[in-house]
C-alpha cells in the first residue's frame, strides 16, 4: 500500500488546545511506521487550482491560498488558518489526487492519505467545521474529469456527517455518497430522508450506538447500496471519531470495528472496482484511538487482518 503524507500537515496549527491538532497525524503515521506492514511512502504533491475549480468556488481558493496569515486567522467559530495551514491543505488534497493516478495505473495499488486538515465538511463555497477544502470530493472530481470514470463511490464513516461531501456531489449521479454518522451532532445535516440525485444515502446512529447498531447499518443499508452501484473506484473519508474514547461525540465503536468495515468494503472493490481503493484521515481526537484505528484500517485494508 501506498501512503501519501507530507509535513505541511503537521505544521497547520489551528492554536493552542484546538482539538484538531498536529499530533493527531502524528499518531497516525507513527503508528504506520511502527507497524510490520510493508508500506510504500510517498510525499504528496500540491492540488493544482484547475483540481481545485472542479469542486470550490474561486473565491474559497483564494480565500485559502491567497490571502495572507499573520498568527491565526479564523474562517469559521472553528476553523483557524496559520501561516502554513495553505501549503497543508494543498498537500492533501493533492494527496487524494495523487493516490487516485496511483491506483487508476496499477489496480494492485491501494492508497491511504495521512494527511490533514481534514475535508469533509468544506462545501463548494466554504470552509467550515476545521475543514479548509474537501480533499476525498477534490479526488472524486479528479477521477471523473482526469480519467474519465462514471461511478466513483465516497464512503464515508466519520462520527460527524459529511455535509461538504454531499453538497458538492447533491446533484452528481456519477457519484454515489454512503454514510454513516451519530444524529443529533454537528452539522446537523444527514438525514435519512436526503437522497440528493438518488445517490445519497444516510444511515444516522443514535447516540451511544456501538458494534451492533453501527456493523447493521452498514451491512443491511449501505453496503447493499454500494454493491448495486457498481463503483469503478472507491474513496473513503476514513474518520475514528466514532470510537468510545473520543471526546468530541458519544458513539462505542472499537478498532476492530473500523476493521470490519474496511475488510467489507475490500470485498466490494474487488468486485466491482478491480481493488482500487484510494482512504484519507478526516477526524478522531483520540490519539489512542487514532493510533489503533488508522492501524487496523490500514491492516484490513491491506489484507492482513479483517478482509
Amino acid at each position: 500500500m501506498r501512503i501519501w503524507t507530507h509535513p505541511a500537515c503537521l505544521r497547520h496549527d489551528p492554536g493552542h488546545g484546538h482539538p484538531e491538532s498536529p499530533q493527531r497525524l502524528a499518531a497516525v503515521i507513527d503508528a504506520l511506521r511502527r507497524s510490520d506492514l510493508r508500506l510504500d511512502w510517498h510525499e504528496a504533491p500540491a492540488v493544482t487550482r484547475e483540481q481545485l475549480r472542479r469542486v470550490h468556488t474561486r473565491e474559497l481558493i483564494a480565500a485559502v491560498l491567497d490571502e495572507p496569515v499573520a498568527g491565526h486567522r479564523r474562517l469559521d467559530p472553528d476553523t483557524v488558518m496559520s501561516a502554513d495551514s495553505a501549503e497543508a491543505a494543498q498537500r492533501a488534497a493533492g494527496a487524494v489526487c495523487a493516490a487516485v493516478d496511483a491506483v487508476l495505473a496499477d489496480p494492485h495499488e491501494l492508497g491511504f492519505c495521512a494527511v490533514r486538515p481534514p475535508g469533509h465538511h468544506a462545501t463548494t463555497g466554504e470552509a467550515m467545521g476545521f475543514c479548509l477544502f474537501n480533499s476525498v470530493a477534490v479526488g472524486a472530481a479528479h477521477a471523473l474529469a482526469g480519467h474519465g470514470l462514471a461511478r466513483v463511490a465516497v464512503l464515508d464513516f466519520d462520527v460527524h456527517h459529511g455535509n461538504g461531501t454531499q453538497e458538492i456531489f447533491w446533484d452528481d449521479p456519477r457519484v454515489l455518497y454512503l454514510s454513516s454518522h451519530q444524529a443529533p451532532l454537528y452539522p446537523g445535516t444527514g438525514h435519512a430522508h436526503e437522497h440528493g440525485a438518488g445517490n445519497v444515502l444516510n444511515a444516522p446512529l443514535p447516540p451511544g450506538s456501538g458494534r451492533e447498531v453501527f456493523q447493521a447499518a452498514w451491512r443491511e443499508r449501505l453496503l447493499p447500496e454500494l454493491d448495486r452501484y457498481a463503483p469503478q473506484l472507491i474513496l473513503v473519508s476514513a474518520g475514528f471519531d466514532g470510537h468510545r474514547l473520543d471526546p468530541l461525540a458519544g458513539l462505542n465503536l472499537e478498532a476492530a470495528d473500523y476493521a470490519w468495515l474496511s475488510g467489507q468494503i475490500v470485498t466490494v472493490a474487488q468486485s466491482h472496482a478491480r481493488g482500487r481503493i484510494v482512504s484519507a484521515l478526516e477526524g478522531g481526537y483520540s490519539l489512542t484511538a487514532l493510533r489503533e484505528c488508522s492501524l487496523a484500517h490500514v491492516t484490513a485494508l491491506t489484507g492482513h487482518a479483517g478482509a
